[in-house]
């Protein structure tokens, strides 16, 4: 059978004359003109239409420098990006998407009650509307809306409409700008609502969680990365805390000497002080973390900063590992469901102790007001309990 990629060598290239396409495999062509001249081009289809994009003269362009262009090229249409779009904005510097919409979140996140909501908008903006970032935004049309939209409207209703209504925010605000005019491609009444089947409401339901019985499994491989967002995920499945409590942490809210991290009140979603056992694992990894930042001279206020140093790592960066991992099912908040499910099926632990770990607010105001303590003491054997059953 012959070769579906990579069929051209760079003798054989030489030894072409024939004015024409010729296949390399996987959309690559090297293109003979008329007059002997040889170039590379990447062919495509975008929306039902053949497209062609140079990718440059055989003289200045190597056979493996096309082959690196093409597959950049397939993988940014694969995302239902236009390689050409991309390469065009990038030459002229228009406002793209991309742009307006990291605009927005920056100046509305004071809305945000809390991580749970800049999740979602970044989630949105980022991933699930990642066609439109690259695109300027004065040229997004409807076609461009729905394509974002159809493939998540009927599997998805709850993240598509969330979607929609953040994109059509993020245009409204470029229209403000006066970076666009003219309707808003993904308004709904009038618009979108005939273009699109009516949304069938569900009934919400709980992050995906990964079963207690694969998590050993899973922190094993969690293990062998060597990211800072694997060490953030570590941490956040060995505490139960949320995402926004971990990538927030900073290294005096931690006594190594008394494995002991203390959340302040104002990143709490109960906005309560919350006290968390560390287990030998978890105070293993902020040790290290702390060692970390000490040798390579970049100590920074927070456990998992970014790469200026100034801010916490994107709250994305948990989520994005998993699918890297291949884990597309599960989301990282998930895990706290997991550690629940274990410790109430698999423990005799008590219902209080348990909660108390999550940071719940269980019971009537007169109850909690008896329970003054937080049973740190009981959820430290908790805690190194759900460590063993992770493998650590």
């Amino acid at each position: 059978m012959a070769r579906q990629i990579n069929r051209l060598t760079p003798r054989g290239i030489a030894a072409l004359k024939a004015p024409g396409l010729h296949a390399d495999g996987g959309g690559l062509y090297l293109q003979i003109g008329p007059t002997g001249a040889k170039s590379w081009s990447y062919v495509f289809q975008w929306r039902g239409k053949r497209k062609q994009m140079g990718l440059g003269a055989l003289l200045t362009t190597t056979l493996a420098e096309a082959r690196q262009e093409a597959d950049a090229a397939r993988r940014a249409v694969a995302r239902g990006i236009n390689p050409i779009d991309v390469r065009r904005l990038a030459r002229v510097g228009a406002n793209t998407f991309g742009d307006v919409a990291d605009d927005l979140v920056r100046s509305i996140q004071s809305e945000w009650k809390n991580e749970k909501h800049r999740y979602q908008w970044t989630q949105s903006l980022e991933v699930d509307a990642c066609a439109l970032r690259p695109l300027d935004v004065d040229k997004i049309t409807t076609d461009d809306v729905l394509d974002v939209l159809r493939p998540i409207w009927t599997t998805k209703p709850e993240t598509a409409s969330r979607t929609r209504g953040r994109i059509e925010r993020v245009l409204d605000a470029a229209k403000a700008k006066g970076l666009r005019t003219g309707d808003n491609p993904a308004r709904w009444k009038g618009h979108l609502a005939v273009l699109l089947p009516k949304r069938q409401k569900l009934a919400r339901g709980h992050h995906p969680a990964m079963p207690f019985t694969e998590i050993r499994d899973f922190m094993t491989a969690l293990a062998a990365r060597p990211a800072l967002a694997a060490r953030a995920l570590e941490l956040t499945i060995l505490t139960a805390c949320r995402t926004g409590e971990v990538i927030g942490a900073k290294a005096s809210e931690f006594d190594l000497a008394k494995a002991l991290w203390v959340i302040p009140a104002g990143r709490m979603k109960a906005k309560a002080e919350h006290r968390v056992p560390l287990n030998a694992a978890a105070l293993a990894i902020v040790k290290q973390l702390i060692a970390d930042q000490e040798e390579l001279g970049t100590k920074s206020e927070y456990l998992f900063a970014d790469g200026s140093g100034q801010k916490p790592i994107s709250n994305m960066a948990m989520n994005m590992l998993l699918r890297r991992m291949g884990q597309l099912t599960y989301t990282v908040h998930g895990f706290r469901s997991t550690f629940r499910d274990w410790a109430g099926e698999q423990t005799d632990h008590p219902r209080e102790v348990i909660e108390a770990a999550l940071a719940h607010v269980v019971g009537s105001e007169v109850e909690r007001a008896y329970r003054r303590g937080d049973a740190l003491e009981k959820r430290r054997v908790l805690m190194a309990d759900w460590a063993a059953h992770c493998g650590l």
